[in-house]
């Protein structure tokens, strides 16, 4: 009886070693690199983009470009989620994204796609519009720290929200597209970001 929980044993901290090598192979696989966009899926009925890995993180300020296509056009079950903001970028501060964050988020809303700062702070959720921005165009966000707000800048338009830790540096986790809140993915949502 020994030598087979033994065997089990360690058959699962090969396995628990694999699987750990397999993410780090797939998070390279899918980061975006200067220069090079990479392209994030959610399927249809889902909330989480399929290249949603964990990635830890320490940042005084994230930079990226984004473009959305058709796609990113749709029309939710019931009219009041169609003002929900969705999460597009950004990182955790500590293990919560909803404790501490800052996200760069997005909706399609009176027919226009529209970017917002989206942060938890201490739990609470604050959000503001920034901008909107045609489909299929570049367009260059970022999400810059200071003790105590972020700064969302979409196309040199900014917007301050609180922030909810301190320090010059933010330590915790990338967060990556994620539709809805209630509501999944009406359809295939394909959106490319590229890391500045």
């Amino acid at each position: 009886m020994k030598t087979i929980c033994f065997v089990v044993g360690v058959s699962f901290f090969i396995g628990c070693s694999k699987k750990q090598l397999d993410d780090n192979a797939i998070i390279k696989e899918f980061e975006t690199s200067p220069g090079q966009y990479s392209a994030y899926t959610i399927q249809k009925g889902a909330h989480y983009c399929d290249q949603n890995l964990i990635k830890s993180i320490g940042v005084a300020e994230m930079n990226f470009m984004v473009k959305f296509d058709s796609s990113a056009i749709y029309q939710t079950e019931l009219p009041e989620n169609q003002y929900a903001v969705n999460k597009l970028w950004g990182f955790s501060e500590g293990t919560s994204n909803h404790y501490n964050s800052a996200r760069i988020g997005w909706s399609w809303t009176d027919n226009a796609l529209r970017l917002y700062g989206y942060a938890y702070v201490s739990g609470q959720l604050h959000y503001q519009e920034i901008t909107s921005a045609p489909i299929g165009a570049e367009i260059n966000c970022s999400i810059k720290l200071d003790a105590e707000n972020y700064l969302f800048t979409v196309n040199g338009v900014s917007v301050n929200l609180p922030r909810g830790t301190s320090g010059s540096q933010a330590s915790g986790y990338q967060q990556y597209p994620y539709f809805g809140g209630s509501e999944v993915a009406p359809h295939l949502f394909t959106i490319l970001i590229k890391s500045l």
